[in-house]
Order: structure tokens, then sequence, then C-alpha cells
């Protein structure tokens, strides 16, 4: 049978999605553009994000109608008063992503639903053994129970729970022999990882020891989750690349509290001052929300005030959005839409400008990059400290450390020429 997966959200759904991928080819059946299978792994994040999973699925219906369909993730989970509507065959929450061959011959033409109680789920294993990436994706932990005031992840995807220690080591290990030069590690709120004492410092500095390990990335980590020892091992250790994705949110400490976030605008200059002492050439990253309620015209110059100070390497921002059921969906004093898009309008270009400044210095430097796409006679790849590279070459230079002399800025990429292949 042929199968067709569709993923929204965020790197933990694209972690399971391929996980699916992986389970699915193993089992003899086959990605195809005329699926008998169709999986839809949805978000639900933000309203805009429902909204794109049930229109995703509702056109994955009309386009395959004699498919299997089965959606699957957070918004499933959250949703599940409109599955009816939906006309789904099978759903899934945020559990048994990894027996979805059970499901699929379970079914016999009858709907099936399985949701768990978020609060009671244990961590569920799921092991990549995909090998034709260069960046390799391991999910250490699920959920969160920080409860930010604007945010319905906790309540769609339990408290945290996180994988052993042994299997991440493992997981790694097999992934690096098999050609990855490059480990990401990913979760809802990866740096609150924990394996009984063993703590994300434990892990990073284990990992960080894998023999052929090039580079390994943390996807996103709170500020308040670098503490000493986490900060020890990216000091000591060349291996964690020189980029941190680090979600700021707002930079008011008035909105902060509203948020429910556990650290002020101090804090935070301290802890990113504190990463650029012992890391100079580190890029920065975050996640700002904007037109959360009760942001004044004020409060939101606080934030672009805090961004232009801190210097971030680039911004991802989104407009807040109402999710029923948090403490910020009964908030007064919500922000008019127009206001919203004008404030992201306004972020986005502050963005880029910051972005230009960053790459600014790495113009005529010599630097390392891994190409992950060949397209027409260029290599496209990220270096460590995640500058976008375009450079004309071989395609057998893909997935390879390449050596390269960059010449100038063609937003988003640094063009570049190669000057030598360093591992083949």
């Amino acid at each position: 049978m042929t199968y067709k997966i569709y993923t929204l959200g965020c790197k933990v759904n694209e972690y399971e999605s391929e996980v699916m991928k992986d389970i699915l080819n193993n089992n003899g059946y086959y990605e195809s553009s005329e699926p008998d299978i169709c999986i839809i792994n949805t978000c639900t994040v933000t309203n805009q994000a429902d909204s794109k999973s049930r229109k995703l699925i509702r056109n994955v219906k009309k386009n395959y109608p004699s498919a299997l369909i089965i959606a699957v993730g957070c918004m499933i989970q959250n949703k599940r008063e409109t599955l009816e509507e939906l006309d789904i065959d099978i759903a899934l929450g945020n559990k048994d992503k990894s027996k979805i061959i059970d499901y699929i011959k379970e079914y016999k033409g009858k709907h099936i639903e399985q949701f768990y109680n978020i609060d009671q789920m244990e961590f569920e294993d799921m092991t990549l053994n995909n090998f034709d990436l260069t960046r390799a994706y391991i999910k250490i932990q699920d959920g969160c129970d920080n409860y930010c005031a604007y945010c319905i992840i906790p309540y769609v995807r339990g408290h945290v729970r996180c994988k052993k220690k042994d299997i991440v080591i493992k997981e790694a290990t097999t992934l690096i022999k098999n050609g990855h030069k490059e480990i990401v590690l990913t979760g809802i709120h990866t740096g609150n990882y924990h394996d009984g004492e063993y703590d994300f410092a434990n892990l990073l500095n284990d990992l960080t020891k894998v023999e052929g390990l090039e580079r390994l990335r943390i996807s996103s980590i709170e500020a308040t989750e670098l503490n000493d020892r986490v900060l020890e091992v990216i000091k000591n250790n060349k291996v964690l690349t020189n980029h941190m994705h680090i979600p700021l949110q707002a930079g008011s400490d008035t909105i902060l509290n509203l948020m429910n976030r556990k650290y002020n605008t101090k804090e935070f200059k301290e802890k990113i001052k504190e990463i650029r002492t012992i890391r100079p050439q580190m890029s920065i990253t975050t996640d700002v929300i904007v037109g959360f309620p009760g942001e004044t015209p004020e409060l939101f110059e606080e934030t672009i005030n805090t961004i232009k100070e801190i210097g971030f390497t680039k911004i991802h921002v989104f407009p807040y959005s109402k999710r029923e059921g948090t403490k910020a969906a009964t908030m007064k004093n919500q922000i008019d839409g127009n206001v919203k898009k004008e404030r992201v309008k306004r972020l986005l270009q502050l963005s880029k400008e910051l972005e230009k400044d960053y790459m600014k210095k790495y113009v005529n430097t010599k630097i390392e990059f891994i190409p992950e796409v060949y397209k027409d006679g260029y290599l496209i790849g990220h270096t460590e400290n995640y500058l976008l590279i375009k450079a004309k070459g071989n395609e057998e230079l893909l997935h390879n450390t390449v050596t390269i002399k960059t010449k100038e800025i063609d937003y988003p990429y640094l063009i570049s020429e190669v000057l030598e292949k360093l591992t083949i």
C-alpha cells in the first residue's frame, strides 16, 4: 500500500512524522503522490493553526476520496468535538503515533478514535532509522509544566516526560554512524530534560563525547534553564554550535508578568551577556509574541527597545492568538487584529535588519558549512552558527563539511565560493 504524510507545526511534529514515515517504510508501505493512506499531523498552537489543520484535512479528503484518512496530533487532541464533522477514519491524539501500523491494520471500515488522559501519559519512545539527511533530530522530551498564560500546549501535550538517557545516546550514536554530521535535540520543553537525577547538562556532556559527532544543536531552550552547569558544557565543548534559540516572547516586564513567564528583562539580558562572554560569536535567535492582551503602544515600544539592546540575530514573530482554556483568553484589553498585523510587520522588518547586520560580520570570511540541498548548480546549507550559505559546487559535496569563502549578501543567503572539501 502507498501513503502520504502532511505535517503542520513544530519540530517535534516534524520528528514524529519522520518516525511514522520510517515505520511505514520498514513495514512494506511506499510513499506516493497517489496514496492509499493519508496521514495529517495537526497543530493547535494558534487559531490559524487549527484552521489550517481543518482545511488540510478537508482538502486531502477531497483530493483522495478513496484513501484512508488518519489525523493525529495536537489539534485532534484539543478539538475532539470537531471530529464528527471532519469525518476522519482514524483519529489519534498525542500518543500512539509509533503504533500507526497497528491502527491501519485494525481499521475495517469503522471509525477509530484513541485518546488518553494527558496528565497520565508516559513518554512514548520513538527512534529514527532514516539516514538520508545531514541534520538529524532526536526528540528527548515531551510535555510542558510552565503554563504560560497564552499557551494551549500543556493541555494537549501533557506534563513533562522524557526519553531514557541510554536510548538518547544509542539513537545519536546510530545516526552518526550512518552519516549524520549534526544532531538537534528537540522537545516541547527541551531544557527541562531529566532521567531521574540525570539532567540536561549531563545529557549534553555525554553527547559531546559520542565519536564522530561534528555538531550538537539545541532546538530551543528557555533562558531559565541555562544554568551554570549547562553553560559550563557549552563553554568547554565546541561540538555545541554557536547558535541558540532562546524565546523572549516579550521585551516588557509588564507583559512578561501577565504572560506568566519565569524571568524579567533584566534577568534575560544578563543571561545573554553571560552566554556571549563564553561564546562571543554566538548567534542568538528568539520568539516574540505581539498583541498580547494589555500590550499598549508604550509597552510594545519597550519590546522593540529590548530587542535592539540584546541584538538578536533573528526574530520569529507571532501575533497573539486567543486560545480558549488558557488564562489569557479571559483577560481584558484584547488587542485589535489590525494593530497586531502592524506590530508583526514592524518586528519582521527589524528582524531582517538584525539578520543582515549579523551576516555583514561574516562577509569575506573563511568558514565551514554543510550543504543540505543542491539546486541549479548551487550548494545550499548552514554554518554551525546558522548562516544560510549558497555556493556553486558539485552535488557530490552534499552532506559533507566544506570550507568556503563568503563573498556578499544576497538575502537570505551569504553567497560564497567553495575553497576545499574537508570530509567525504
